[in-house]
């Protein structure tokens, strides 16, 4: 799913702080703030580390950037993973999907926001590989939402009628929408109110 992040050790030389855990303190400042709205200073804040050791494992905030959109995507991906170990069907594995969705955009969480989403409105156009990499990640969803709508259609819990590929899109903006709306400190019932009418498109 995602990218290996840049090699940033130093040959002969050990790496003198935990890379994947200063990378989870970039997200939330990123996330918090933005690319732009993020200095270098924010950074050696969140980090606990100097401007000099931040550019000498990333070399500029960039690749900082970067590299905490990689960390993200493949949490992301993790988490849901796991998550999905339980269901069963395809309309079961689109409800988990959705449920935790909703979990992530509602009350505190949802003021927080999503990486991804943030991202792709600050930088989708003035940074072209920063967009082409989100573009990335929310085509693998689409393409995860259409194979559960298969799975559903040949399992029996999802109606044959039902456009594949349109749907898949249609949940993908559904989805991503909650994250956006969950900003405004939207509470767990009403996101999670919105897990069966979702579902309706599959009927």
């Amino acid at each position: 799913m995602s990218s290996p992040l840049p090699n940033t050790r130093s040959r002969g030389r050990p790496r003198e702080f935990d890379l994947d855990a200063a990378l989870d303190k970039a997200i939330a400042v990123f996330t918090e703030k933005g690319y732009h709205g993020t200095s270098v200073s924010d950074l050696s804040a969140a980090l606990e580390l100097t401007a000099g050791s931040i550019y000498k494992a990333f070399s500029d905030k960039k690749t900082v950037f970067a590299s905490a959109l990689e960390r993200y995507i493949a949490l992301r991906t993790a988490r849901l993973q796991q998550a999905l170990q339980a269901a069963g069907s395809g309309r079961e594995r689109i409800r988990t999907l959705l449920a935790l969705y909703a979990q992530d955009s509602q009350e505190a969480a949802g003021r927080r926001g999503c990486f991804i989403v943030s991202s792709a409105v600050e930088l989708s156009i003035s940074d072209p590989d920063i967009a082409l990499r989100v573009a990335q990640s929310l085509d693998s969803h689409e393409q995860r939402l259409v194979q559960f709508i298969r799975q559903g259609q040949e399992d029996g819990s999802i109606a044959s009628h039902v456009d594949v590929a349109a749907t898949a899109r249609l949940l993908l903006c559904i989805l991503q929408g909650m994250r956006v709306i969950g900003k405004t400190g939207r509470s767990k019932k009403q996101m999670y109110g919105l897990i069966d009418h979702a579902l309706k498109v599959l009927d």
